[in-house]
């Protein structure tokens, strides 16, 4: 299938071109390591290298066509170079232009924010598919189109990669797709071409921040999202969070706001809490569900007020919501033989982390041990390192420093910046222990009947990753065979 290069550009702001733009394209492409001949290569400036220095190679693997921000200095005949101002924006149009504009024919909804995201957009999936819809899923977890699964690799793909799935997913018959919005993907403009039906925002805490530098630029980003949304949209918004109202100031879409605590225009209540679950009144209708703890609250009424604000019919979403389970590797339990309740979560943020041990909290009933295995990942944002370890030594009884996915750092070097942050009366609490295994192992040995023990950080990840090389690693494939040991 060729295209016309014309037809691919649009709308994208072409300030100067050399050669034929009238050309046939074969496929868009931003890695200059998929380029075949008759290929249209596009040189984004990235955080790790710069596609302008891969012109050449693109060229001699067969591109036609370069759209880039810097016209090369060997203009080479017989090829088409364009310049913009932003090849990510413009990625973004071309991709969305060459996979027939997709979400022009989908109500798709993202999700934005620290905490919830993945929750909230697999709930939503699970809900409309129990209503008899066919949906698409983009998650961090994993993508599906209707019911056929695609693994995920980011919490939001590429451009390219989401116009294809989208694409697929329209041509599949699905009416919605929910997707997971990441502060790196607005920032790097993937979804800035995309037709979004509306907008959830959860929670902004601190995370991050080895990317965007200072948490202002953090929420600029996640303030963008919504700023791109058209008055034809909705956007809704977590009156709880202090940025919630900050997040929606210049949008054009439909605002809506929604509580636990506040008066917004969705609200509900916590009636009775239990390790198996909580009894909340939504929109003044009493709901059982299977979720634990007040921020499933929060991801509970976003789902709810999405599905409203999509004309779905209050009864109908709350009957089908009592049935809803919990999402893969958020606050799952497994009880060993001996009356251990071990708790996986991905809880990889100090707020996160602080609401599963805040949960834990309310529903103990002060004879146990709360033990937290907890690490911090390896070339990420460094600054939350002793936030982690304040948090997890000041809400456990006992607490172990593990490894998470160190990738090129040492275990133990992240360890000692995690016992940075842990106040001098709680060091008692912490031991260090860098192979995770063993330090989920030792939990165990340390733990009796009726304990708690917290399994934070990796929560649905199958891997470990260490100097660069994904080893199999299942938090919850672990705990199992040490209790059946």
């Amino acid at each position: 299938m060729t295209t016309k290069l014309q037809e691919l550009l649009g709308s994208v702001n072409i300030l100067e071109s050399v050669g034929d733009l009238n050309i046939e394209i074969r496929q868009p492409h931003f890695d200059s390591r998929k380029i075949e001949k008759g290929d249209l290569f596009i040189a984004q400036i990235g955080t790790q290298s710069d596609g302008h220095d891969f012109i050449s190679m693109a060229i001699e693997k067969g591109a036609k066509a370069i759209l880039c921000e810097r016209l090369p200095k060997d203009i080479v005949t017989d090829i088409s170079y364009l310049k913009v101002e932003n090849t990510s924006k413009a990625l973004s149009s071309i991709a969305h232009n060459y996979y027939n504009c997709p979400s022009d024919h989908l109500k798709l909804v993202g999700v934005t924010g620290t905490n919830g995201k993945t929750t909230i957009a697999s709930l939503l999936y699970e809900l409309f598919k129990k209503l008899g819809y066919k949906v698409g899923l983009l998650s961090t977890v994993t993508n599906f189109i209707d019911t056929k699964e695609v693994k995920a690799t980011h919490t939001t793909p590429d451009a390219i990669q989401i116009s294809k799935l989208l694409s697929e997913m329209v041509e599949e018959g699905c009416e919605y797709c929910f997707m997971e919005v990441s502060s790196h993907a607005v920032d790097q403009h993937r979804t800035g071409a995309l037709n979004f039906k509306g907008g959830i925002f959860t929670n902004l805490t601190h995370d991050h921040l080895d990317y965007h530098k200072t948490f202002d630029a953090y929420l600029r980003a996640k303030k963008g999202f919504f700023d791109q949304l058209d008055k034809g949209s909705f956007a809704i918004t977590n009156a709880d969070d202090k940025n919630g109202k900050i997040i929606l100031q210049n949008t054009k879409a439909h605002k809506f706001t929604y509580s636990t605590r506040a008066f917004a225009d969705f609200r509900c209540q916590i009636l009775e809490k239990h390790f198996n679950g909580m009894l909340l009144e939504m929109d003044n209708t009493e709901l059982w569900t299977n979720f634990i703890g007040d921020f499933n609250a929060h991801n509970l009424l976003a789902v709810y007020s999405t599905a409203r604000l999509l004309d779905q019919s209050k009864e109908e979403v709350l009957k089908t919501m009592s049935e809803l389970k919990s999402v893969a590797g958020r606050f799952e339990s497994i009880i060993s033989p001996n009356g251990i309740m071990a708790i996986v979560d991905y809880a990889h943020t100090p707020d996160a982390l602080k609401n599963v041990l805040l949960t834990i909290d309310q529903l103990r009933t002060r004879n146990e041990t709360v033990i937290t295995v907890v690490g911090a990942g390896g070339d990420r944002d460094k600054t939350k390192r002793p936030l982690m370890g304040k948090v997890s030594a000041e809400y456990s009884d006992k607490v172990i420093f593990t490894s998470d996915n160190p990738r090129s750092e040492n275990p133990d070097t992240i360890i000692t910046e995690m016992r940075e942050g842990v106040t001098a009366d709680n060091l008692r609490k912490v031991l260090a222990i860098s192979d995770r295994k063993e330090a989920i192992r030792t939990a165990v040995m340390l733990a009796k009947k009726d304990d708690i023990i917290l399994i934070a950080g990796k929560g649905h990840e199958d891997y470990q990753e260490i100097k660069g090389v994904k080893h199999h690693f299942d938090d919850k494939e672990i705990i199992n065979e040490i209790f059946n040991q």
